[in-house]
């Protein structure tokens, strides 16, 4: 009873904190979302499957929620939360809530974003939810002294599809996507930093040269930096050396693919942009925070210990 009286102590704790940080959600836009034209379903939380994981679709009127870290271990810190679903519906326990809690831990402030999905049709898969996510960084900068957290270290942190729209972020920052609607977005939209966790689309497939065998000229193929032959980065990420530093998290064995992160990595690398990946053997896709038999559930502890060598906690 004696060893079970501090997690019950913790949780006691934990839940109050937990309902008055879901209740305080901040809508993201003073009107309508730009470009949205009605004909999407009600918002819905789908009921939890046996995996435990809440669903959440058909937002079209996007909010940050915050949890604020601690008085006694908040760093001024704070991060942007994306979780992921494939751009159709958003993971929002086990890549949202979840992940702000531990933030927390490490005395973090976390901003859970609900972002618009599912993908609007004619438009790129990403393209409502960029906007979404350059106006989130804005706005929290823009009320960094409401909110208790330096302006200077904002990051940003995504899963899957949210790790696409985080590395998105990361690359398109010097305008906005969208007509500015007030101060906050006058405001830099660049994360001070970006975790990419198991993240999807970062790169595709290339399709081959076709060669015209009646040219008798001879042939010679060159590949630039971050594309070999069949890959090559998603044309949506330009990185720069502006790109901030990036920590990414990938399986050998995740269905996404794990040349994702390969690629990523070596764009960084090659724009000499700090970069810190780790790569495991196995584990698969959506493992969030929960633990298992995998090596990879220790990737919180390596992204700890990269936030602290890079001062941004304690």
């Amino acid at each position: 009873m004696k060893r079970l009286l501090p997690t019950l102590l913790s949780l006691c704790i934990a839940l109050p904190f937990s309902t008055r940080a879901a209740s305080g959600s901040i809508p993201l836009w003073p009107g309508e979302a730009p470009g949205e034209k009605g004909g999407i379903a009600a918002e819905t939380d789908q009921p939890q499957k046996p995996d435990g994981v809440t669903r959440v679709t058909n937002v079209t009127k996007p909010t940050i929620t915050l949890f604020p870290a601690p008085a006694d271990q908040a760093t001024g810190t704070a991060v942007i939360v994306c979780p992921g679903g494939g751009y159709n519906i958003l993971a929002w326990n086990k890549e949202g809530t979840e992940i702000c809690e531990w933030l927390n831990s490490i005395g973090i402030t976390g901003v859970l974003l609900k972002y618009r999905v599912p993908k609007r049709a004619g438009l790129e898969k990403h393209a409502p939810m960029l906007q979404d996510a350059q106006r989130a960084l804005g706005l929290v900068r823009h009320r960094a002294r409401e909110f208790g957290i330096n302006p200077e270290r904002v990051g940003i942190m995504g899963f899957s599809a949210g790790g696409h729209l985080s590395a998105a972020a990361s690359n398109n920052f010097t305008e906005r996507t969208y007509p500015p609607v007030d101060d906050a977005d006058k405001v830099s939209c660049r994360p001070d930093f970006a975790l990419l966790i198991y993240p999807a689309y970062l790169s595709v497939k290339n399709e081959p040269a076709k060669v015209d065998l009646r040219d008798s000229a001879p042939i010679q193929l060159t590949y630039p930096a971050a594309k070999t032959e069949g890959e090559k980065l998603a044309s949506e990420l330009p990185v720069t050396k502006e790109t901030p530093p990036t920590f990414l998290v990938m399986t050998q064995d995740d269905g996404v693919r794990v040349e994702c992160a390969l690629f990523y990595y070596l764009a960084l690398k090659n724009a000499k942009v700090p970069a810190e990946m780790h790569l495991y053997p196995t584990g698969g896709h959506g493992y969030g925070l929960r633990p298992s038999e995998h090596s990879v559930s220790t990737w919180p502890a390596r992204a700890a210990d990269w936030l602290k060598s890079r001062g941004l906690i304690r």
